[in-house]
């Protein structure tokens, strides 16, 4: 299907956008895919908030090219990029997800930042916890030693009323 001049500089621009918008991006080979699958993939996608698209190779290099990024080699034959705007591992797990048991289906690549990333590490980042269980393990480590004074101070007046609790349930009432 041939494209316009207008249409192309139009898909150029939306994909600057995604790409200003994305803290990273990844991208699949979806040959043999049918559209019931690249559906489901979109669907997981959403709910992770990202987004997954089919790109004109030729024009998504151009994009990238004038957002300052390196063109990739892996960025020949069909492409299925997704654009993960909050939480790139979140991505990454839903892509090497998808790929799981079918060897037609691959992950090429992507970018982290602006940082080249290879097949391997998209699927190091889809092992990482997701974003609000390093949040949790992040609270928890810097409120520990808060906590630990917090006991260390109350510490000595919880024994002085233990040891006053003490002496008074022993001492005899006088009359």
């Amino acid at each position: 299907m041939a494209f316009t001049k207008k249409q192309k500089g139009d898909m150029t621009a939306q994909y600057e956008n995604w790409l200003g918008e994305s803290q990273a991006l990844f991208v699949l080979e979806y040959v043999g895919l049918t559209m019931k699958e690249v559906d489901a993939l979109r669907a997981k996608a959403r709910e992770a908030g990202s987004e997954v698209h089919l790109v004109k190779n030729t024009l998504f290099s151009r994009a990238l090219q004038n957002r300052g990024y390196t063109v990739p080699e892996f960025l020949e034959g069909t492409s299925l990029v997704g654009f993960a705007f909050n939480d790139p591992p979140a991505l990454a797990k839903v892509f090497t997800d998808f790929i799981k048991g079918n060897e037609t289906r691959k992950v090429k690549g992507g970018f982290l930042g602006k940082d080249l990333i290879s097949d391997t590490q998209v699927k190091a980042l889809a092992d990482l916890p997701p974003l609000p269980v390093m949040r949790a393990t992040l609270l928890g480590v810097i409120s520990a030693p808060a906590s630990k004074l917090v006991r260390t101070l109350a510490e000595p007046a919880r024994s002085l009323a233990a040891v006053v609790k003490a002496y008074s349930e022993k001492a005899p009432v006088a009359a």
